[in-house]
């Protein structure tokens, strides 16, 4: 059975040449039609007319961010338990996995490296959805939002994070990590580098392999020894 925590574990992985992080809400998963389902299951249980269209165009920070803008801080935690509970009903099936998922994962473990995730999602519902979509990596760390996600990849000794959100950005900066990131979230291809990104993949995770192959051979070039002439 493959790692998960909600947290990072205390002690890194170190058996493999490198790790390489994902974020999961549109970048590994689309979440959208789920997230959609269940904010209207929200409303419904509750009465609040919440824009769910507005909601959707800007995923990425974490739910009791997003929940504050529609409900009064005493019922905020209210509502965070009642979308929690029905996501498992509402948000895992109608969510597919995004192009190049399976295959960016698959890349990575390919060239002897390892694919976490970290996400600032609830770690239960984070994993129904890789479970759900047959995706395995080899840790899943939740509850961690931007800059709050270099505590994972430090911790696992990541390089390269992948995220679409400028916030994946911050986090992947401040963990020293190599800020990869997607447009197929809130944020387009000139958005993501301004925000620090050091690569923007335009056709998202589909580009991903090709890119990861390039990346390992030219670190392996540069890290290779010199020859020198025989005498």
């Amino acid at each position: 059975m493959w790692g998960m925590t909600s947290r990072p574990s205390t002690s890194p992985r170190t058996e493999h040449r490198f790790t390489v992080g994902f974020d999961l809400d549109l970048t590994l998963v689309d979440s959208r039609p789920g997230i959609r389902a269940s904010y209207e299951a929200l409303v419904a249980a509750t009465g609040v007319p919440i824009d769910v269209d507005l909601v959707i165009s800007r995923l990425g920070p974490p739910l009791l961010t997003e929940l504050r803008n529609w409900f009064p801080e005493e019922k905020v935690q209210e509502a965070n338990a009642l979308y929690l509970a029905g996501y498992p009903s509402h948000g895992i099936e109608p969510s597919p996995a995004m192009p190049g998922a399976r295959e960016s994962m698959a890349a990575v473990r390919e060239l002897g490296g390892r694919a976490i995730v970290v996400t600032a999602k609830y770690v239960r519902n984070a994993r129904l959805h890789l479970e759900h979509l047959e995706m395995e990596p080899d840790e899943l760390i939740g509850d961690l939002w931007a800059e709050n996600k270099a505590l994972a990849l430090r911790e696992h000794g990541a390089s390269v994070y992948v995220g679409d959100h400028v916030g994946d950005v911050l986090g992947a900066r401040k963990a020293g990590a190599l800020a990869v990131a997607v447009p197929t979230g809130p944020y387009g291809v000139e958005e993501l580098r301004a925000a620090g990104a050091d690569v923007v993949l335009p056709g998202g995770l589909t580009d991903f392999p090709a890119w990861l192959r390039s990346h390992v051979a030219s670190y392996a070039a540069e890290s290779a020894p010199a020859v020198r002439p025989s005498v």
